[in-house]
């Protein structure tokens, strides 16, 4: 239990979001929030009550994500408010609270009970989200699949309680958003299986992970055990493998992105995350070797230029370092920011971009 333990705080320590709330950063504040279970108590970043033990603390999206998952708002930092800077907010939490309640409510009805016109309201929520309104609510559908999943609801039964009219469209995005298919998540992931590698490179220890259909994740660290742990913690319930001799080459592959960055290394990837998500992991797979880009910038490409701060997260929540190089994205002011790997190795491999 001990070692659980000591795993659990290292886990968190190496953790950027860790080091946010260590430093009390309020320009953090909305990007993530975090939850601490000896208080039951969900923060901000900037939070000014006292350092919770690390080994206590766990992170989330968002203050919604934070409630439902039971824990109390803080009174001192008051996550469950409005920030001043997001004048908008209002009407999207608002509406956000509608979609949780009834996820099939259409556009013009959601309007009208805003007070706003079907244009103004589609144009605000996606800025400030950066996913359209229909698209938020099948990520409510998605999840409520994959609570049903988990209370051991049968496949066909809990697609149709979430709200999918028809299996087919919840099976066109299952795969992207479970990582698996129903079958297998409602088996806890069991029947999964993911083979791993490691490898020293020059930004110390690297850790490659993959299923049948690709590179599922790409970790980087300084000790083997801990990038063992945080494989296990993303695929907990996985069958996880040392890959075979064959494995050799594709971690190969991947050695030579941090080597050779300047080179086209085809890898196949599977990539697994939210529609929004992906959508700004394609376009970071997009930007080249020794260029650089703004989190505000990126918001811009995607047509949602206040959503800064929900671009940032999906950085942070990449689990293919290098593969898909978040680490070329910048603060507006040039300025390094926060790195799932630690700021060390994003200069080091901007440093190597750019020789």
């Amino acid at each position: 239990m001990q070692e659980g333990k000591e795993q659990t705080r290292s886990a968190i320590e190496n953790d950027p979001r860790w080091q946010a709330v260590s430093h009390r950063d309020a320009s953090l504040d909305g990007q993530f929030y975090y939850a601490v279970h000896s208080t039951g108590i969900y923060c901000r970043p900037s939070c000014p009550a006292r350092k919770p033990k690390p080994e206590h603390v766990s992170f989330y999206p968002s203050a919604l994500a934070a409630a439902q998952a039971g824990f109390r708002p803080c009174k001192r930092c008051k996550p469950d408010q409005i920030l001043p800077q997001a004048p908008h907010m209002g009407l999207i939490m608002e509406a956000c609270k509608l979609m949780e309640k009834n996820p099939d409510i259409q556009l013009p009805q959601l309007a009208a009970k805003l007070g706003i016109s079907q244009f103004h309201f589609h144009r605000v929520f996606r800025a400030m989200t950066g996913v359209t309104p229909k698209q938020y609510a099948t990520a409510i559908r998605l999840r409520r699949v994959k609570t049903g999943l988990q209370q051991g609801t049968n496949v066909t039964d809990a697609i149709y309680d979430a709200g999918f009219n028809t299996p087919g469209r919840f099976y066109v995005q299952a795969e992207g958003s479970l990582g698996m298919t129903p079958t297998s998540y409602k088996k806890g992931g069991m029947h999964k299986r993911i083979e791993y590698g490691m490898a020293e490179c020059a930004l110390g220890q690297m850790l490659v992970a993959a299923t049948d259909k690709g590179i599922s994740a790409i970790l980087l660290g300084d000790n083997a055990d801990t990038l063992l742990t945080e494989l296990r913690s993303i695929f907990p319930h996985a069958e996880l493998v040392w890959g075979n001799s064959g494995f050799e080459q594709l971690l190969a592959k991947v050695v030579e992105l941090v080597v050779n960055p300047t080179q086209a290394v085809e890898l196949p990837l599977d990539i697994q995350g939210t529609a929004f998500q992906q959508r700004v992991w394609q376009l970071l797979r997009a930007i080249p070797p020794g260029q650089t880009v703004s989190y505000s910038e990126l918001a811009q490409q995607l047509g949602a230029p206040n959503a800064i701060r929900a671009v940032a997260s999906a950085c942070a929540a990449n689990k293919l370092a290098v593969a898909i190089p978040c680490h070329r994205v910048l603060r507006s002011d040039g300025q390094l920011a926060g790195y799932r790997w630690g700021l060390q190795r994003k200069r080091a491999l901007l440093d190597k971009e750019s020789e």
